[in-house]
């Protein structure tokens, strides 16, 4: 073969594949394995569990064989069988399916009120530690005062003030983790602002927004991931609680933990599925924010890397 006829040679290229596609990914993990140790499958773990609830949440009609509120879907208080795996309550609606459309409700409360507290907690940590002085006085006089009470009993107080609803009991749960940005946010600002790097920025002439932006917010951000994952978490569990008490959400809306309210008065009649279900739902669903969380402040841990 002469060079004209290489010239003219067609080169096949490699073609997509799923195998290959499969390969790559199997060897990434094994080399987040090795380099994180069991941090990574914590994280995994918690990230199939988180999945598979908005999944739930986000398609429920591909998983639950009945409406949430239809009432007619077998005997009243059936136990657990083939049709309805998780049995019936006392108005024959199916638990299973009532415990997949909750699944939306409780994620849609937690995340919402964990991104509001976040949105809001965020911006007061950066300007109250960037600029100090009164601000910097006023809003941790404010914020330690909030920080001060037990997160539940406040949630409690907002919510019998605001009444039931989505919005409200978002509202009520999102006042207490909004210290808790703040807190750790103006920590760090107050440690970033004195690097050399902001100093140069200050001497080049940046206007103060910017460096907030450009230069201290981008540091932080890997921090308030962590924490937003187990703000998530706990709000979980506040809705829960809110609901049990009656100060959640109003009785058209299936949710978990006013699932378990109603449950609790037939427990004595050995109708124990009303509640062993929704509560499983809550502890798996809190559980799967909890290690994404802390797998999450492991691995963005750089002193994890030097041991």
């Amino acid at each position: 073969m002469n060079k004209t006829e290489k010239k003219n040679t067609p080169v096949v290229e490699a073609r997509f594949s799923p195998a290959s596609l499969l390969r790559k990914i199997i060897g990434s993990v094994s080399k987040a394995h090795k380099t994180y140790g069991l941090e990574w499958w914590i994280m995994i773990a918690g990230i199939v569990i988180v999945l598979f609830m908005l999944y739930m949440a986000f398609f429920p009609q591909t998983i639950a064989p009945f409406s949430a509120l239809d009432q007619d879907t077998g005997p009243q208080l059936s136990a657990p069988d083939k049709t309805h795996i998780f049995g019936t309550d006392n108005l024959k609606r199916d638990v299973f399916s009532r415990v997949v459309f909750g699944s939306r409700t409780i994620l849609g409360v937690a995340f919402s009120a964990a991104l509001l507290s976040s949105i809001i907690g965020i911006p007061l940590g950066l300007f109250s530690g960037y600029f100090g002085g009164a601000l910097d006085r006023i809003l941790s006089l404010i914020m330690d005062s909030i920080y001060s009470f037990p997160g539940l009993i406040l949630a409690i107080a907002f919510a019998a003030m605001l009444g039931p609803g989505v919005i409200n009991i978002t509202l009520a749960v999102s006042v207490i983790y909004i210290p808790t940005y703040f807190r750790l946010v103006r920590g760090q600002v107050l440690t970033l602002k004195e690097e050399l790097y902001v100093e140069a920025a200050h001497s080049i002439g940046a206007p103060n927004i910017i460096i907030l932006i450009k230069y201290i917010f981008p540091n932080v951000i890997a921090t308030v991931v962590v924490v937003f994952s187990l703000n998530i978490a706990d709000a979980i569990m506040t809705e829960a609680a809110l609901s049990y008490i009656g100060l959640g959400l109003p009785a058209g809306i299936p949710d978990w933990g006013m699932d378990i309210a109603i449950g609790k008065s037939f427990l004595p009649s050995g109708v124990w599925w009303m509640i062993t279900f929704p509560g499983l739902a809550i502890i798996l669903l809190a559980l799967g924010f909890t290690m994404l969380g802390e797998g999450l402040a492991e691995i963005l841990n750089p002193r994890l890397l030097e041991k």
